[in-house]
């Protein structure tokens, strides 16, 4: 089978730990890598700078739940970073384990027969997230049976002052030099009006 990619890896991630598989197929070396890391924010940035080191190009991962959000956010600015759908991978033959899983993804990445399961880019997924915190706090209120603004604890009141925020400055992307309406239409100042 043909080599696609010279240096990708694979990464099968759960809630505490991610085994992380990198192949690396060039005329000089062929080679395979496997590290496990945790999930914190410092072990993730680890596994960054680890595929740094490595030359490593392209990433994809397999995770059920949302396990791979964070890991996705850390890697995305530095890699072609691509969450797969775990009913796409055929199961490893034999025993399954995370390095065996791991190596499977990696390998189905490197001959190009994964396909990317589709991610918003990240600024319309902080806006979904901040959508869906304003729709539980909304939800919240409406159950205490007070209004949206009375009985919100300071870091509510920070995220509905961060969306009153977000919502202006979406509003205003749509606006310049255009008037109230977003038409097109001018407010021109009239003589003796």
């Amino acid at each position: 089978m043909d080599v696609m990619l010279t240096r990708c890896a694979g990464l099968d991630v759960h809630k505490k730990t991610i085994v992380a598989c990198v192949l690396i197929h060039t005329a000089t070396e062929s080679r395979q890598v496997i590290q496990t890391f945790g999930t914190t924010t410092g072990a993730l940035r680890a596994l960054a700078d680890w595929l740094t080191d490595l030359q490593v190009t392209h990433v994809a991962m397999e995770s059920t739940g949302s396990y791979w959000k964070p890991v996705f956010t850390v890697l995305e600015a530095l890699f072609t970073t691509w969450l797969v759908n775990p009913a796409h991978i055929k199961a490893v033959p034999g025993r399954k384990t995370d390095v065996k899983d791991s190596a499977w993804i990696a390998q189905l990445l490197q001959h190009g027969l994964l396909q990317p399961s589709f991610i918003p880019d990240r600024a319309q997924r902080e806006l979904r997230e901040l959508t869906r915190y304003r729709k539980s706090l909304i939800r919240r209120a409406g159950a205490r049976g007070q209004p949206h603004s009375e009985g919100l604890g300071r870091r509510e009141h920070q995220a509905r002052l961060g969306h009153q925020r977000c919502a202006r400055g979406l509003g205003d992307a749509h606006s310049p030099g255009f008037g109230a309406g977003g038409n097109g239409s001018r407010s021109v100042g009239h003589p003796g009006g």
